[in-house]
Protein backbone atom coordinates (compact mmCIF):
# COMPACT_ATOMS: atom_id res chain seq x y z
CA UNK A 1 0.00 0.00 0.00
CA UNK A 2 1.36 3.39 -0.98
CA UNK A 3 2.16 6.12 1.53
CA UNK A 4 -0.53 8.45 0.02
CA UNK A 5 -3.23 5.80 0.45
CA UNK A 6 -2.17 5.19 4.07
CA UNK A 7 -2.35 8.92 4.80
CA UNK A 8 -5.86 9.13 3.38
CA UNK A 9 -7.00 6.15 5.43
CA UNK A 10 -5.48 7.73 8.52
CA UNK A 11 -7.45 10.94 7.93
CA UNK A 12 -4.53 12.97 6.63
CA UNK A 13 -4.06 14.71 3.29
CA UNK A 14 -6.38 16.98 1.39
CA UNK A 15 -10.17 16.79 1.88
CA UNK A 16 -12.02 14.65 -0.64
CA UNK A 17 -15.26 14.87 -2.63
CA UNK A 18 -16.31 11.81 -4.59
CA UNK A 19 -12.92 10.18 -4.04
CA UNK A 20 -10.91 13.16 -5.39
CA UNK A 21 -8.92 15.50 -3.23
CA UNK A 22 -9.83 19.23 -3.15
CA UNK A 23 -7.03 21.60 -3.89
CA UNK A 24 -6.83 24.57 -1.46
CA UNK A 25 -7.26 26.96 -4.40
CA UNK A 26 -10.52 25.22 -5.36
CA UNK A 27 -11.77 25.47 -1.80
CA UNK A 28 -10.92 29.16 -1.63
CA UNK A 29 -12.59 29.81 -4.98
CA UNK A 30 -15.70 27.98 -3.79
CA UNK A 31 -16.00 30.26 -0.77
CA UNK A 32 -15.32 33.27 -2.99
CA UNK A 33 -18.20 32.52 -5.34
CA UNK A 34 -20.49 31.76 -2.39
CA UNK A 35 -19.61 35.15 -0.93
CA UNK A 36 -20.30 36.81 -4.31
CA UNK A 37 -23.73 35.17 -4.53
CA UNK A 38 -24.62 36.13 -0.98
CA UNK A 39 -23.47 39.71 -1.64
CA UNK A 40 -25.83 40.01 -4.60
CA UNK A 41 -28.74 38.77 -2.48
CA UNK A 42 -27.85 41.17 0.33
CA UNK A 43 -27.71 44.12 -2.07
CA UNK A 44 -31.10 43.19 -3.56
CA UNK A 45 -32.60 42.86 -0.10
CA UNK A 46 -31.09 46.20 0.98
CA UNK A 47 -32.58 47.94 -2.08
CA UNK A 48 -35.99 46.42 -1.38
CA UNK A 49 -35.88 47.44 2.30
CA UNK A 50 -34.81 50.99 1.38
CA UNK A 51 -37.65 51.36 -1.12
CA UNK A 52 -40.24 50.01 1.32
CA UNK A 53 -39.11 52.19 4.24
CA UNK A 54 -38.94 55.37 2.16
CA UNK A 55 -42.34 54.64 0.57
CA UNK A 56 -44.29 54.22 3.81
CA UNK A 57 -44.83 57.97 4.56
CA UNK A 58 -46.38 58.67 1.15
CA UNK A 59 -48.48 55.50 1.19
CA UNK A 60 -49.90 56.17 4.64
CA UNK A 61 -50.78 59.82 3.94
CA UNK A 62 -52.24 59.33 0.46
CA UNK A 63 -55.90 60.41 0.41
CA UNK A 64 -56.82 58.41 -2.70
CA UNK A 65 -56.28 54.88 -3.90
CA UNK A 66 -52.80 54.16 -5.18
CA UNK A 67 -54.46 52.80 -8.31
CA UNK A 68 -56.33 56.02 -8.99
CA UNK A 69 -55.81 57.91 -12.24
CA UNK A 70 -55.99 61.40 -10.73
CA UNK A 71 -53.42 64.13 -11.26
CA UNK A 72 -50.04 63.58 -9.63
CA UNK A 73 -50.19 65.76 -6.49
CA UNK A 74 -48.44 64.04 -3.55
CA UNK A 75 -47.40 67.39 -1.99
CA UNK A 76 -50.90 68.87 -1.98
CA UNK A 77 -53.12 69.04 1.10
CA UNK A 78 -54.40 66.38 1.33
CA UNK A 79 -51.89 64.38 -0.73
CA UNK A 80 -53.47 62.76 -3.80
CA UNK A 81 -51.68 60.50 -6.25
CA UNK A 82 -52.01 57.16 -8.01
CA UNK A 83 -49.70 54.92 -9.96
CA UNK A 84 -52.15 53.28 -12.37
CA UNK A 85 -51.30 55.79 -15.12
CA UNK A 86 -47.57 55.27 -14.64
CA UNK A 87 -47.82 51.49 -14.67
CA UNK A 88 -49.97 51.61 -17.79
CA UNK A 89 -47.56 53.91 -19.65
CA UNK A 90 -44.53 51.87 -18.59
CA UNK A 91 -46.00 48.54 -19.72
CA UNK A 92 -47.64 49.92 -22.87
CA UNK A 93 -44.49 51.51 -24.26
CA UNK A 94 -42.42 48.44 -23.33
CA UNK A 95 -44.87 46.04 -25.00
CA UNK A 96 -44.87 48.09 -28.22
CA UNK A 97 -41.07 48.19 -28.16
CA UNK A 98 -40.76 44.43 -27.70
CA UNK A 99 -43.34 43.63 -30.41
CA UNK A 100 -41.20 45.58 -32.86
CA UNK A 101 -37.72 44.74 -31.56
CA UNK A 102 -38.00 40.97 -31.07
CA UNK A 103 -38.62 39.81 -34.66
CA UNK A 104 -36.14 42.34 -36.08
CA UNK A 105 -33.50 41.55 -33.46
CA UNK A 106 -33.78 37.77 -33.79
CA UNK A 107 -33.88 38.07 -37.59
CA UNK A 108 -30.75 40.22 -37.56
CA UNK A 109 -28.98 37.70 -35.33
CA UNK A 110 -29.95 34.83 -37.64
CA UNK A 111 -28.71 36.73 -40.68
CA UNK A 112 -25.38 37.54 -39.04
CA UNK A 113 -24.93 33.96 -37.80
CA UNK A 114 -26.05 31.88 -40.78
CA UNK A 115 -26.53 33.99 -43.92
CA UNK A 116 -23.93 36.77 -44.04
CA UNK A 117 -20.41 36.22 -45.31
CA UNK A 118 -17.67 36.13 -42.66
CA UNK A 119 -16.51 39.66 -43.49
CA UNK A 120 -20.05 41.10 -43.50
CA UNK A 121 -20.93 39.14 -40.36
CA UNK A 122 -17.96 40.65 -38.50
CA UNK A 123 -18.85 44.17 -39.63
CA UNK A 124 -22.52 43.86 -38.72
CA UNK A 125 -21.68 42.31 -35.35
CA UNK A 126 -19.42 45.24 -34.60
CA UNK A 127 -22.16 47.73 -35.55
CA UNK A 128 -24.75 45.96 -33.38
CA UNK A 129 -22.39 45.94 -30.38
CA UNK A 130 -21.64 49.61 -30.97
CA UNK A 131 -25.34 50.51 -31.00
CA UNK A 132 -25.81 48.70 -27.70
CA UNK A 133 -23.25 51.07 -26.13
CA UNK A 134 -24.92 54.31 -27.28
CA UNK A 135 -26.18 56.33 -24.25
CA UNK A 136 -29.94 56.67 -23.91
CA UNK A 137 -29.77 60.48 -23.99
CA UNK A 138 -28.46 60.24 -27.56
CA UNK A 139 -31.40 58.08 -28.58
CA UNK A 140 -33.75 60.51 -26.86
CA UNK A 141 -32.39 63.59 -28.62
CA UNK A 142 -32.29 61.78 -31.95
CA UNK A 143 -35.86 60.59 -31.47
CA UNK A 144 -37.08 64.05 -30.48
CA UNK A 145 -35.49 66.14 -33.23
CA UNK A 146 -35.09 63.73 -36.14
CA UNK A 147 -37.14 60.56 -35.74
CA UNK A 148 -40.39 62.13 -34.52
CA UNK A 149 -40.97 64.30 -37.65
CA UNK A 150 -40.31 61.24 -39.83
CA UNK A 151 -42.90 59.13 -37.99
CA UNK A 152 -45.71 61.71 -38.06
CA UNK A 153 -46.79 60.70 -41.63
CA UNK A 154 -46.92 57.06 -40.53
CA UNK A 155 -49.07 58.00 -37.52
CA UNK A 156 -51.41 59.96 -39.78
CA UNK A 157 -51.67 57.04 -42.18
CA UNK A 158 -52.47 54.62 -39.35
CA UNK A 159 -55.13 56.97 -37.95
CA UNK A 160 -56.65 57.53 -41.40
CA UNK A 161 -56.86 53.95 -42.64
CA UNK A 162 -56.89 51.99 -39.37
CA UNK A 163 -58.66 54.47 -37.12
CA UNK A 164 -61.53 51.99 -36.80
CA UNK A 165 -59.17 50.01 -34.55
CA UNK A 166 -59.32 51.74 -31.13
CA UNK A 167 -55.56 51.90 -30.52
CA UNK A 168 -54.98 53.76 -33.83
CA UNK A 169 -57.83 56.22 -33.39
CA UNK A 170 -56.80 59.88 -33.15
CA UNK A 171 -59.51 62.39 -32.24
CA UNK A 172 -57.06 65.22 -31.43
CA UNK A 173 -55.46 65.44 -34.89
CA UNK A 174 -52.07 65.70 -33.17
CA UNK A 175 -49.41 63.09 -33.84
CA UNK A 176 -46.24 64.11 -31.97
CA UNK A 177 -45.03 62.97 -28.54
CA UNK A 178 -47.14 59.82 -28.70
CA UNK A 179 -46.85 56.36 -27.21
CA UNK A 180 -46.15 55.00 -30.71
CA UNK A 181 -43.09 57.21 -31.19
CA UNK A 182 -41.82 56.41 -27.70
CA UNK A 183 -42.31 52.69 -28.35
CA UNK A 184 -40.43 52.90 -31.66
CA UNK A 185 -37.49 54.70 -30.06
CA UNK A 186 -37.43 52.15 -27.24
CA UNK A 187 -37.50 49.37 -29.85
CA UNK A 188 -34.42 50.85 -31.52
CA UNK A 189 -32.71 51.07 -28.13
CA UNK A 190 -33.61 47.49 -27.21
CA UNK A 191 -32.81 46.05 -30.64
CA UNK A 192 -28.98 45.87 -30.21
CA UNK A 193 -29.32 44.07 -26.86
CA UNK A 194 -31.73 41.47 -28.23
CA UNK A 195 -29.70 41.00 -31.41
CA UNK A 196 -26.29 40.75 -29.73
CA UNK A 197 -27.38 38.20 -27.12
CA UNK A 198 -29.36 36.15 -29.65
CA UNK A 199 -26.36 36.10 -31.98
CA UNK A 200 -24.11 34.72 -29.25
CA UNK A 201 -26.72 32.08 -28.42
CA UNK A 202 -27.05 31.02 -32.08
CA UNK A 203 -23.29 30.70 -32.39
CA UNK A 204 -23.34 28.18 -29.50
CA UNK A 205 -25.49 25.73 -31.47
CA UNK A 206 -23.38 22.58 -32.04
CA UNK A 207 -21.90 22.58 -35.53
CA UNK A 208 -22.86 18.93 -35.84
CA UNK A 209 -26.56 19.83 -35.64
CA UNK A 210 -26.24 22.45 -38.36
CA UNK A 211 -24.11 20.35 -40.69
CA UNK A 212 -26.19 17.21 -40.17
CA UNK A 213 -29.40 19.04 -41.05
CA UNK A 214 -27.90 20.46 -44.22
CA UNK A 215 -26.37 17.11 -45.15
CA UNK A 216 -29.77 15.43 -44.87
CA UNK A 217 -31.16 17.83 -47.47
CA UNK A 218 -32.77 20.47 -45.25
CA UNK A 219 -32.92 24.00 -46.57
CA UNK A 220 -31.25 26.73 -44.57
CA UNK A 221 -34.58 27.84 -43.09
CA UNK A 222 -35.51 24.23 -42.20
CA UNK A 223 -32.14 23.84 -40.51
CA UNK A 224 -32.78 27.00 -38.48
CA UNK A 225 -36.32 25.94 -37.59
CA UNK A 226 -35.51 22.36 -36.59
CA UNK A 227 -31.94 22.57 -35.24
CA UNK A 228 -31.12 26.15 -34.24
CA UNK A 229 -34.29 27.57 -32.71
CA UNK A 230 -35.08 24.59 -30.40
CA UNK A 231 -31.54 24.65 -29.05
CA UNK A 232 -31.57 28.46 -28.61
CA UNK A 233 -35.07 29.00 -27.25
CA UNK A 234 -33.99 29.59 -23.68
CA UNK A 235 -31.28 32.04 -24.70
CA UNK A 236 -33.67 33.98 -26.94
CA UNK A 237 -36.14 34.24 -24.06
CA UNK A 238 -33.35 35.58 -21.85
CA UNK A 239 -32.44 38.13 -24.54
CA UNK A 240 -36.08 39.23 -24.72
CA UNK A 241 -36.28 39.64 -20.97
CA UNK A 242 -33.08 41.68 -20.82
CA UNK A 243 -34.42 43.90 -23.58
CA UNK A 244 -37.74 44.22 -21.78
CA UNK A 245 -35.92 45.17 -18.58
CA UNK A 246 -34.18 48.03 -20.38
CA UNK A 247 -37.45 49.16 -21.96
CA UNK A 248 -39.23 49.16 -18.59
CA UNK A 249 -36.52 51.17 -16.87
CA UNK A 250 -35.69 53.66 -19.63
CA UNK A 251 -35.85 57.22 -18.34
CA UNK A 252 -34.38 60.06 -20.38
CA UNK A 253 -35.48 58.99 -23.85
CA UNK A 254 -39.08 58.49 -22.72
CA UNK A 255 -39.07 61.75 -20.76
CA UNK A 256 -37.92 63.66 -23.84
CA UNK A 257 -40.37 62.07 -26.27
CA UNK A 258 -43.63 61.69 -24.32
CA UNK A 259 -45.75 64.70 -23.43
CA UNK A 260 -46.18 63.33 -19.88
CA UNK A 261 -49.98 63.67 -19.71
CA UNK A 262 -51.22 62.05 -16.52
CA UNK A 263 -54.00 59.90 -17.99
CA UNK A 264 -54.53 56.41 -19.34
CA UNK A 265 -54.77 56.60 -23.11
CA UNK A 266 -54.91 53.50 -25.33
CA UNK A 267 -54.60 55.55 -28.53
CA UNK A 268 -50.96 55.15 -29.47
CA UNK A 269 -50.99 57.85 -32.18
CA UNK A 270 -52.19 60.62 -29.84
CA UNK A 271 -49.93 62.74 -27.60
CA UNK A 272 -49.78 61.68 -24.00
CA UNK A 273 -48.58 58.96 -21.72
CA UNK A 274 -46.14 58.64 -18.87
CA UNK A 275 -43.89 56.02 -17.34
CA UNK A 276 -42.57 55.38 -13.86
CA UNK A 277 -38.93 56.11 -14.65
CA UNK A 278 -39.69 59.24 -16.69
CA UNK A 279 -42.03 60.57 -14.01
CA UNK A 280 -39.34 60.13 -11.35
CA UNK A 281 -36.81 61.99 -13.50
CA UNK A 282 -39.19 64.86 -14.26
CA UNK A 283 -40.74 65.31 -10.80
CA UNK A 284 -37.81 64.64 -8.45
CA UNK A 285 -36.27 68.11 -8.55
CA UNK A 286 -39.50 69.93 -7.73
CA UNK A 287 -40.90 67.38 -5.26
CA UNK A 288 -41.21 67.98 -1.54
CA UNK A 289 -40.62 65.45 1.21
CA UNK A 290 -43.89 63.60 0.66
CA UNK A 291 -43.53 63.92 -3.12
CA UNK A 292 -40.15 62.23 -3.07
CA UNK A 293 -41.54 59.48 -0.88
CA UNK A 294 -44.31 58.96 -3.45
CA UNK A 295 -41.76 58.84 -6.27
CA UNK A 296 -39.79 56.22 -4.34
CA UNK A 297 -43.04 54.26 -3.93
CA UNK A 298 -43.43 54.21 -7.71
CA UNK A 299 -39.82 53.05 -7.92
CA UNK A 300 -40.75 50.19 -5.60
CA UNK A 301 -43.53 49.21 -8.01
CA UNK A 302 -41.08 49.28 -10.94
CA UNK A 303 -38.67 47.16 -8.89
CA UNK A 304 -41.44 44.61 -8.30
CA UNK A 305 -42.43 44.59 -11.98
CA UNK A 306 -38.84 43.97 -13.12
CA UNK A 307 -38.42 41.24 -10.52
CA UNK A 308 -41.62 39.56 -11.72
CA UNK A 309 -40.45 39.76 -15.34
CA UNK A 310 -37.09 38.17 -14.49
CA UNK A 311 -38.71 35.42 -12.42
CA UNK A 312 -41.09 34.66 -15.29
CA UNK A 313 -38.16 34.46 -17.70
CA UNK A 314 -36.33 32.12 -15.35
CA UNK A 315 -39.41 29.91 -15.11
CA UNK A 316 -39.76 29.77 -18.91
CA UNK A 317 -36.08 28.89 -19.36
CA UNK A 318 -36.28 26.17 -16.69
CA UNK A 319 -39.31 24.62 -18.38
CA UNK A 320 -37.40 24.41 -21.66
CA UNK A 321 -34.02 23.27 -20.36
CA UNK A 322 -34.86 19.55 -20.59
CA UNK A 323 -34.99 19.91 -24.38
CA UNK A 324 -32.09 21.96 -25.56
CA UNK A 325 -31.65 20.33 -28.94
CA UNK A 326 -28.37 18.79 -27.73
CA UNK A 327 -29.92 15.67 -26.28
Amino acid sequence: MSTAVKERQAGGGAPQIGGASIHPADRNFRWLVIAAGVTVLVIMAAIAVFLVVKSIPAITTNSTSMWATEQWAPDSDPPSWGIAVLIFGTLWTAVIAMIIAMPIGVGTALFISFYASPRLSTALGFVVDLLAAVPSIIFGLWGLYFFMPQIVPLSQWLATYFGWIPIFENSQDLYTKSILIAGLVLAIMVLPTVSAISREVFLQVPKGHVESSLALGATRWEMIRMAVLPFSRGGVVSAAMLGLGRALGETIAVALILSAVFEINWQITEPGGNSIAANIALKWGEAGINGRSALIATGLVLFAITLAVNMTARWIVDRRKEFSGAN
